[in-house]
């Protein structure tokens, strides 16, 4: 009768190059740990990952509402590579085969990792039974409004699954029927309305069925093109796998602030999914100042990150000379910034300045690839070299 006293082991889909796409594209909400065998902490999470599942496929027994997945990550490198996972074990959360830019970071336990997954299957949109409290919005929070003409239906759907993906950035609202028929003069409609008590509403002119236009437009409004790092984010943020253009400022300096993103909305936005603009506070983070050989001091200062080396744009003053910071992030991609530290300008180039050490030495190490490292998960070599 042992049985009694051992839980079934759950059949946890591995993911390989050839099936990966169709399991994660059909599955509504996929929980995968990319691990590898060698990692003392991947073998202490198998066996609760596993229970989790179990625990989970008992409240959700359809196939594709939940699906727990694995990846070794040492028999599949190019897939940790397509995902960027440089850490085991790392827990990603996919929905309807996109990945979620934040991944799972709680306890490592079966209650916290069944609870995790029953948030996801919550439903992110709060229905409104009465156009007053639109009225009453938390202003200081970014709000999505879809107004439809009845819950079933496609364009409803599609904004569903819009919201799942995107609730963590946006307040998500609906309204129906009756309710909506005011704010549905030319057909369901969907609108943002941005932070600040008079910012004006935008309207979502595409069709409401294209979830890719829909998506787009959505994540534009929800997600800053400037964001700010802190602390709390800042893992969040390097594991987006894209460098950091950083504006460092005092806190009540508003004024830099605004030109900075005035200035990436205007020469970069073609550099957006190349590259994440951010902000931070001077104050906060001085040790990532030190590492260029600032202080609070010389704020406001613009730097990129590159998670190999720290560049510093010559000056704050010259942001608004047409094409100047594009340019520093158009050097970055071409590995002038680098060629030019460790050799000097280029033959063909006026030199833009003095670097900020001497030429012949490296520039300086990145400060934020490590900002916020889990205790619980070890990088390749770190965990090899304890081995």
């Amino acid at each position: 009768v042992s049985w009694l006293f051992n839980p079934a082991r759950s059949e946890i889909t591995s993911l390989d190059s050839g099936n990966i796409d169709d399991i994660l594209n059909n599955a509504d909400v996929a929980l995968v740990n990319f691990y590898a065998h060698w990692c003392r902490f991947s073998q202490m999470l198998h066996p609760i990952f596993e229970e989790a599942s179990n625990v989970i496929k008992e409240e959700y027994p359809d196939k594709n509402q939940v699906v727990f997945a694995r990846v070794d990550c040492d028999q599949h490198s190019d897939i940790a590579q397509r995902y960027r996972i440089s850490k085991y074990p790392t827990l990603k959360l996919f929905r309807n085969g996109m990945m979620m830019k934040r991944e799972y970071r709680g306890q490592r336990s079966v209650t916290a990792i069944a609870d995790y997954i029953r948030q996801q299957k919550s439903n992110p949109i709060r229905e409104v039974q009465d156009l007053e409290e639109i009225s009453s919005l938390d202003r200081s929070r970014r709000n999505i409004i879809g107004y439809f003409e009845q819950k079933d239906s496609d364009n409803y759907r599609t904004f569903e699954r819009v919201a799942n993906i995107l609730h963590d950035d946006c307040v998500f609202l609906s309204a129906f029927g009756a309710i909506s028929k005011a704010e549905r003069f030319s057909g369901d409609n969907v609108i943002y309305k941005p932070p600040g008590e008079n910012a004006p509403d935008m309207v979502y002119l595409g069709s409401l069925t294209n979830f890719d236009l829909i998506y787009a437009w959505t994540q534009d409004k929800c997600v800053p093109l400037v964001r700010e790092i802190t602390f709390e984010n800042g893992e969040e943020l390097t594991e987006e796998g894209l460098p950091f253009l950083i504006l460092f400022h005092m806190k009540d300096d508003l004024e830099s602030l605004e030109k900075f993103q005035q200035e990436v909305a205007r020469q970069l936005i073609g550099e957006k999914g190349t590259i994440n603009f951010l902000h931070a506070d001077c104050d906060k983070f001085r040790h990532p100042l030190l590492h260029i050989q600032k202080t609070p001091a010389d704020c406001p200062v613009i730097a990129i990150d590159s998670f190999r080396h720290m560049y510093v744009f010559p000056d704050f003053s010259d942001l608004s000379i047409p094409g100047k910071l594009k340019q520093f992030v158009l050097d970055l991609h071409s590995g002038k910034l680098h060629r030019e530290f460790h050799h000097g300008p280029d033959p063909t180039d006026v030199a833009p300045g003095q670097p900020i050490q001497d030429l012949a030495s490296s520039p300086p190490e990145s400060s934020f690839q490590k900002l916020a490292p889990s205790e619980h998960r070890y990088t390749l070599l770190r965990e090899k070299d304890e081995l």
